[in-house]
C-alpha cells in the first residue's frame, strides 16, 4: 500500500538528515543554495524590514534636494524605458533558468550529490519544455486575472455604479466580496497546479523524457484515483511550509538586520562622498546605484538562501519519496535494492543511488 503523506515526512527527514549532516560537506550545501534559490524553492519568509522604523521625510527630502538636483525627465524616461525592458528580459531568462534548475534539483536530491554544472548541461531538454510550460501557465495566469477582474469592473463600469459612487455603496461592497473570493479561488487554483507540477510532473518528465502536459495527462488520472491521500500531501505540505517559513522569515530578519546596519553606513557615506565631489543624478549615477542594490540585494538573498538550504532539501525530498510509492520508475531509482515491490512505510529507509 503507497505510504500516506505523513509517514513521507519521517522519510524525507531522514533523507534531509543524511544528505546534509552524514557527513557535512560545506561546498555541497553552498551549491545547493545556489539550485534552490534559482530553482524557486526558497518561497518562504518575506519581510518588510523597513516597516517597523521611524522616519522622517522632511530631513531627507532636503538632504536630497540640496545635494542632489533634480534628474531631466527624458533622461529618467528613457531610463524607466530601459529598466522595463531589462526587467523583462531578465524575467525570461531567470524563468529559463529557473526551469532547468529544478531539474538539478530534483537530480541533487535523489542522488544526495549536488553537481551544477553537469546538472545544467545534462537537463537543458526538459527545462525547456517546463520553461515552455512555465510561460505557457504564467500567460494563462495573466489572461485569468484579467477576466477575473477586468470583466466584472466593466459591469459595474456599464451599470453606473462608479458615477457617483457614494451612491452605489451597498452593490459595490457585495459585488466586491464575491470577487475577491473569486480570485482568491482562482489563485488558489494557480498555485496547486504550479505545486503539483514541480512536485509530481517535473519527476515524470526527468525519468521518461515527456514534456509537460502529457506529464499532467498521466497523472490527472492518479489524482482522481486517490484524491484523499494527494489532498492530504498538499495540506500537510502547506502546514510544513507555514512552519518552516516562520523559521526562515526569523532568520532572515536577524540576518536582514545584520545586513541592514553596515549598508546603511555605507549608504551615507556615498551620499556624503558624491554631495562633495559634486555628482549629480543622471544616467550614470542611477546606473550605478541600481547595479550595486541588485548586487547586495542578491548577496541577501543568497545568505538567506544559505540558511534555508535543509527546507531547499527536505520539500523535494517530501515529494519524492510520497510520488515513488506511486510512480513506478521513481521508485525503481529511489530503491534500487527493491526492484519489484515498493517499500512499506515501516522499511528502514534505503540508500538512494548515486
Amino acid at each position: 500500500m503507497p505510504i500516506s503523506a505523513i509517514d513521507t515526512v519521517t522519510f524525507a527527514f531522514e533523507h534531509t538528515k543524511r544528505q546534509l549532516l552524514q557527513p557535512f560537506r560545506f561546498g555541497q550545501w553552498a551549491r545547493l543554495a545556489i539550485v534552490g534559490l534559482l530553482a524557486g524553492e526558497l518561497g518562504s519568509g518575506g519581510f518588510n524590514f523597513h516597516s517597523g522604523f521611524p522616519h522622517s521625510t522632511r530631513p531627507s527630502h532636503h538632504f536630497l534636494q540640496q545635494g542632489w538636483p533634480a534628474v531631466d525627465p527624458a533622461i529618467l524616461g528613457g531610463l524607466i524605458a530601459v529598466l522595463t525592458i531589462t526587467g523583462f528580459v531578465f524575467l525570461i531568462v531567470m524563468l529559463y533558468i529557473n526551469s532547468v534548475m529544478r531539474f538539478v534539483l530534483f537530480d541533487s536530491v535523489v542522488a544526495k550529490e549536488c553537481h551544477i554544472r553537469q546538472g545544467w548541461s545534462r537537463r537543458q531538454n526538459p527545462g525547456w519544455k517546463l520553461f515552455l510550460w512555465q510561460l505557457g501557465l504564467m500567460l494563462a495566469t495573466l489572461g485569468g486575472l484579467a477576466v477575473v477582474v477586468g470583466i466584472p469592473a466593466a459591469f459595474a463600469f456599464g451599470m453606473g455604479w462608479f458615477h457617483p459612487a457614494s451612491e452605489h455603496v451597498l452593490p459595490l461592497v457585495l459585488f466586491g466580496i464575491v470577487v475577491f473570493f473569486v480570485l482568491i479561488l482562482f489563485i488558489v487554483m494557480i498555485a496547486v497546479v504550479h505545486v503539483l507540477t514541480k512536485d509530481f510532473v517535473v519527476p515524470q518528465m526527468a525519468l521518461e523524457n515527456i514534456g509537460a502536459i502529457e506529464g499532467w495527462r498521466r497523472l490527472w488520472p492518479m489524482l482522481r484515483t486517490e484524491k484523499g491521500p494527494y489532498a492530504g500531501y498538499v495540506g500537510l505540505k502547506i502546514v510544513l511550509a507555514i512552519a518552516a517559513g516562520i523559521l526562515i522569515g526569523i532568520a532572515s530578519l536577524i540576518l536582514g538586520l545584520m545586513v541592514a546596519v553596515p549598508t546603511a553606513i555605507m549608504t551615507v557615506i556615498a551620499l556624503v562622498t558624491g554631495k562633495n565631489a559634486g555628482l549629480t543624478w543622471n544616467v550614470y549615477t542611477i546606473t550605478v546605484a541600481v547595479v550595486v542594490g541588485c548586487i547586495v540585494l542578491a548577496i541577501f538573498l543568497y545568505l538567506v538562501s544559505l540558511l534555508a538550504v535543509p527546507a531547499i532539501v527536505f520539500f523535494p525530498a517530501y515529494a519524492i519519496y510520497f510520488f515513488a510509492a506511486r510512480y513506478r520508475p521513481l521508485s525503481v531509482v529511489l530503491y534500487p535494492s527493491a526492484p519489484l515491490q515498493e517499500p512499506p512505510p515501516t522499511w528502514p529507509l534505503p540508500q538512494p543511488a548515486g
